[in-house]
């Protein structure tokens, strides 16, 4: 390149992309009824990218649900090996069981952060369906 095209001017590209967008919009501006589909085809395509989400994130919050309840399980089945060493006077084995299950319970604790904020995701993505599907109804 002589080093002209990325002045004031953009590459080539820019230059390409604009004079495109600019006969795009020439074409619509003729064209309403083409501008009308276009619009609505836009639409149909946000509505159906915040559905394909929707069924992303409520695969993944039943993924973490089930990570949770298993985590739970051994969270229990720790607190019952700390009770049985600390019976049995194994206070080093006991320390060192309270050690792992501390870690899964903190496993579990962040575990329910993430599904707290995948349903936080979850409620948005919701409103927005709810938003696409009023400006359907309206159109």
């Amino acid at each position: 390149m002589n080093g002209s095209g990325s002045g004031a001017g953009g590459s080539w590209f820019e230059q390409l992309e604009a004079k495109l967008e600019q006969q795009l919009e020439a074409f619509l501006r003729a064209n309403p009824a083409q501008e009308a589909l276009l619009q609505e085809q836009e639409q149909q395509d946000r509505s159906r990218n915040l559905r394909e989400r929707r069924i992303a994130l409520q695969h993944e919050a039943e993924g973490l649900r089930a990570e949770l309840l298993e985590l739970a399980a051994e969270i229990q089945r720790w607190q019952q090996r700390v009770r049985r060493a600390r019976e049995a006077g194994a206070e080093e084995l006991a320390t060192r069981a309270e050690a792992h299950l501390n870690g899964l319970m903190e496993q579990g604790r962040q575990r329910w952060q993430l599904l707290v904020a995948l349903g936080e995701s979850l409620a948005e993505l919701e409103a927005g369906l709810r938003q696409e599907q009023e400006q359907q109804a309206v159109a």
